[in-house]
């Protein structure tokens, strides 16, 4: 089924994407139906099928209209006008498609704006307290640097439960866990599961879960609870102890987010110029990125047809969004790079997190958090700006080292995010259960300084 997913390069036909972009998803669809009745190519007939997909989960990605948005503004932010919407609308600061002729706002474009509009966040009638992971990971960076790395214990337990209007009760379900696997986490253990799970993928799987296969009921919870150890240590690469021989793995094309479009080729070569040093080649692409990419809350990743393209022409983007355009330019650059996400897990807060690596010899592989060193560098934060290229801090639970990669064993319908796994899948017999009909719960149980 991921194989497919190649074939989003194809463009669409032009008259199903003018009702696309007017928001009539429904129109879309019915002339997709028409196209598919007929005799058309196979590429065609593929992009197709995903685009039903697509139209199937943009529409709930955008719920409120432009009287809602505002009002969800005006409730929260001291002062807030219409024209202030109108304004973060034109700059692309809050998400939007048109639905049915209206502007649609994105569901998260209110945490988007907190999160990356300090103007604003300064303007809230009930103040946000300070910020507790930040300063938490501020604190840890220099205990790193000082130490030459850090080590920690982290225990974990993740659960998923279907809402109410989801449950068929009696029903064969299906799901999928995302749990630690092989990588800069050892002596991994999964401590329990509940139901007890079917299968548990190798630890050195690309993309690891923990499968259940149970009844459907109401009360059922399924949860996975796990401990590892996070080691990393301290990185501080200079270029002139890069070697001249460099190696050419994870520098290929991956269909069909991962290619060298025109836009991605011109766009490279501006970043890196006339450098010839891989190292450099890779903190220039590094520095564009944070410097020009404002973090964005994002729509279902299985809705963009191009991710980092996505990323690039419209100089916005979350943890994932922004990696991709790094590993694609790192890639087009010559430098291999490739994906890890999972969890960033800390006392103040755990939740799904994505970011890169990039190889240089003689150092091996070396991290790039984005979206890190994004608001570091927004902040001001010089010494955190600098130590999320190359390092990364160890609260985090590494599930997925590949993009784009199938369960073990492999799922049947559409997954809400074909390309990664943080949350949790699930499916059942007929069908599989779309992200809004499921809840997920992270709970940090213990860590500990080793």
């Amino acid at each position: 089924m991921l194989d497919d997913l190649k074939y989003l390069k194809v463009n669409l036909p032009e008259d199903i994407l003018k009702l696309k972009c007017g928001g009539d998803f429904e129109g879309a669809q019915r002339l997709i139906d028409l196209r598919l009745e007929k005799q058309i190519p196979s590429s065609m007939r593929k992009r197709l099928i995903l685009e039903k997909e697509i139209l199937k989960t943009i529409k709930s990605e955008y719920p409120y209209t432009f009287e809602q948005a505002l009002k969800r503004m005006q409730d929260n932010v001291k002062g807030f006008t219409r024209e202030e919407l109108v304004e973060l609308q034109e700059d692309s600061q809050a998400d939007w498609i048109l639905v049915d002729g209206q502007v649609h706002f994105n569901d998260s474009f209110y945490g988007s704006l907190m999160k990356t509009r300090e103007d604003l966040a300064a303007r809230l009638k009930n103040k946000e307290p300070e910020d507790e992971n930040r300063n938490f990971l501020i604190e840890n960076i220099k205990n790193t640097k000082a130490e030459g790395g850090a080590s920690y214990f982290l225990h974990l337990n993740s659960s998923l439960k279907l809402k109410e209007n989801a449950v068929r009760p009696g029903e064969k379900i299906r799901v999928h866990l995302p749990i630690p696997a092989n990588c800069q986490q050892s002596e991994i253990k999964i401590i329990s599961t509940i139901p007890e799970a079917k299968y548990i993928s190798d630890a050195d799987h690309p993309s690891r879960t923990a499968y259940f296969e149970a009844e459907a009921d109401e009360n059922q919870e399924f949860s996975v609870e796990y401990s590892y150890i996070s080691s990393l240590k301290y990185n501080c690469p200079e270029p002139s102890e890069v070697s001249n021989k460099q190696p050419s793995f994870h520098t290929e094309e991956f269909e069909p987010h991962i290619i060298f479009t025109p836009y991605i080729k011109e766009l490279a070569e501006e970043i890196i110029g006339n450098e010839t040093n891989p190292l450099i080649k890779a903190r220039k692409i590094y520095d564009y990125i944070t410097q020009n990419i404002k973090y964005s809350y994002m729509r279902a990743y299985s809705t963009i047809t191009n991710i980092p393209e996505y990323c690039a022409l419209n100089l916005k983007g979350d943890c994932g969004v922004q990696s991709l355009l790094f590993i694609t330019l790192c890639r087009y650059a010559g430098i291999p790079a490739k994906w890890q996400s999972g969890l960033a897990a800390t006392p103040y807060h755990v939740g799904p997190h994505d970011w890169a690596q990039f190889y240089i010899e003689p150092y091996g592989w070396l991290f790039a958090d984005l979206s890190f060193g994004g608001s570091a560098y927004a902040s001001g934060n010089k010494d955190k700006w600098d130590f999320y290229f190359g390092n990364l801090d160890p609260f985090r639970m590494v599930a997925n080292s590949e993009f784009q990669h199938e369960f073990e064993p492999k799922k049947l319908y559409s997954r809400h995010d074909p390309y990664d796994n943080q949350v949790g899948e699930c499916e059942y017999e007929d069908r599989e259960v779309r992200r809004e009909e499921f809840t997920v719960k992270y709970r940090l149980l213990d860590m500990k300084k080793i």
